[in-house]
């Protein structure tokens, strides 16, 4: 008795403490989990971790909501935003990390590394005098080294080969702001037909699209694939100022709406000025990976019969966020509200409460259903059709984009041996030997990277390079998938080597030549195919 006359006397002192003792009928759910947390940091056995606790507590009740509902630590909060916001402090360089060493690929145009000299092919093996090579270092540990507040400093150790010689050389670097880029190649895929990709939608976006856009139509575009394949999406407001430039001025972009959110409808240049490319054919490119942006994006396109949508349903990602920051730097995005297209379909694919894992595994079990493989695998629901509004031609709801035209998931290349070799960074590793040694004689072969498209082949001896690797790791060698999976095997090495001397729109040319859903989507827009999906006419 006196045991538990003592504990209910702690409680209340702890109740007391925090504000919180009130009648049964003033009692709240606030006051219970206040209560509880006073209760564990004053009784709890052993020392607990109030901030930690704190965390996990709202973890938990976020993870109960919906799976897009999330808590970040001030330091997760600053890496999620930093791709957003379009610009990150640091020293200005590409790189990857070739055996515990960081191998430069390329500098950032006018960047403090250029500008200091920092050349391609440099192994950075010290920062501020602690050592990086060879220590195996988690790359953003490395990264938290070299980035850092505009105008500070930073003092690197490069190793350089210089003919058959290898320098070591000291650099100081002043750290400034570094562009993060949304489009990752713009280019004429054929003489009318330009091409755009976009990995996310950030601040900077539009103005990046907006350029490629006029640079592509001074080139003689007159009609436009746009590639959202694996954009995850981002910023709200960039996919609408995007569909400005591809819709009539004052379209209707996308809506939201939920129980504590009014309806906000989002129209496309509502200012009125004229759109970039509201005319000319427009294929945009997708798959299970394209989210939320790249969703609205494609929806409002496909709503009011803009374009053709090429490739596979898309992931279904329909919940609006609201950022709830914290004093700490932290913060809580909260789902407030559904998107909703053009013509009233909701983005968001169904999910159960607190069921994450279940949430997780819809991209593994539509690959095991055969839906990414096969277009009569994919089941719609005749409640959840509509009809475009130009058109008036049947599309569904249900979670995620369908596509107009579907192409399968091809995994005839992608064998057991392959996905091994890449597990293990095999290629990456052979591709940052190759061009250390060949940098120059590639450089002096190819002057362009159309020479370089046009001429250089991934060789058998190459080939066979790669194989030693792979045996060295103990990888057992499959002649019969190793043969299969050639074709990916040249595609990614080529493309690789094409970034590393050239850019990165390089590897998407090279890329693009052998991926399925871009050969259709150029098939397409040059096709009869275009004006019959479009009217609603089976295929």
């Amino acid at each position: 008795m006196r045991k538990t006359s003592i504990l209910s006397l702690t409680l209340a002192a702890a109740a007391i403490a925090t504000g919180i003792l009130a009648s049964k009928a003033q009692f709240s759910a606030n006051n219970k989990l206040r209560m509880a947390e006073a209760a564990i940091s004053q009784l709890y056995v052993d020392t607990v971790d109030e901030n930690k606790l704190v965390e996990e507590a709202i973890r938990g009740m976020l993870e109960s909501l919906d799976p897009h509902s999330s808590y970040s630590t001030p330091e997760e909060t600053k890496e999620l935003n930093e791709p957003l916001q379009g610009n990150f402090s640091g020293i200005g360089i590409s790189f990857n990390m070739n055996k515990d060493t960081l191998y430069v690929i390329q500098t950032v145009a006018g960047g403090p590394s250029e500008r200091i000299g920092i050349l391609a092919g440099d192994r950075i093996i010290a920062v501020n005098d602690t050592a990086i090579a060879g220590v195996k270092m988690k790359n953003s540990d490395i990264m938290k080294r070299l980035r850092g507040v505009k105008g500070t400093k930073v003092d690197v150790k490069v190793l350089r080969k210089q003919r058959e010689a290898t320098d070591t050389l000291d650099f100081r670097i002043t750290r400034a702001d570094i562009p993060i880029y949304s489009v990752d190649a713009a280019y004429m895929a054929d003489p009318k037909t330009g091409y755009i990709r976009i990995n996310r939608f950030a601040a900077e976006t539009h103005k990046e699209v907006e350029k490629a856009i006029k640079d592509l139509k001074k080139q003689g575009m007159t009609q436009l694939i746009l590639d959202l394949v694996d954009n995850g999406g981002g910023y709200l407001n960039a996919a609408a100022d995007l569909l400005g430039e591809l819709l009539p001025a004052g379209s209707l972009a996308v809506y939201t709406e939920g129980l504590n959110s009014p309806r906000y409808n989002l129209h496309a240049l509502p200012s009125g000025k004229d759109p970039l490319f509201a005319d000319g054919r427009l294929v945009v490119m997708v798959n299970q990976y394209s989210a939320s942006a790249a969703e609205i994006t494609s929806g409002a396109i496909q709503d009011w019969d803009r374009g053709v949508i090429v490739g596979r349903r898309t992931f279904g990602k329909g919940l609006v966020q609201r950022p709830v920051p914290f004093p700490d730097g932290s913060m809580m995005r909260l789902t407030v509200a559904h998107y909703y297209t053009p013509t009233g379909r909701d983005i968001q694919k169904p999910y159960s409460k607190g069921d994450q894992k279940g949430y997780a595994k819809d991209i593994l079990d539509r690959f095991n259903h055969g839906e990414l493989m096969h277009e009569d695998s994919v089941k719609y629901v005749d409640s959840l059709k509509v009809e475009t509004l130009v058109s008036r031609r049947p599309i569904y709801g249900g979670g995620g984009i369908s596509p107009d035209k579907f192409v399968g998931l091809d995994t005839t290349a992608n064998t057991l041996y392959y996905r091994k070799v890449m597990a293990k960074g095999l290629i990456n590793q052979f591709v940052v030997g190759y061009v250390d040694a060949h940098r120059k004689q590639i450089k002096k072969d190819y002057k362009t990277d159309a020479d370089f498209i046009r001429g250089f082949k991934v060789s058998d001896t190459m080939i066979a390079e790669l194989k030693e690797m792979a045996d060295k790791e103990g990888i057992e060698y499959d002649a019969e998938q190793a043969e299969a999976a050639r074709p990916l095997f040249d595609m990614v090495i080529k493309g690789l080597i094409g970034r590393d001397i050239y850019d990165n729109a390089t590897y998407f040319k090279i890329y693009n030549d052998f991926d399925p859903i871009f050969k259709e989507a150029l098939r397409l827009i040059n096709s009869p195919d275009y004006d019959r999906i479009l009217k609603g006419e089976k295929l």
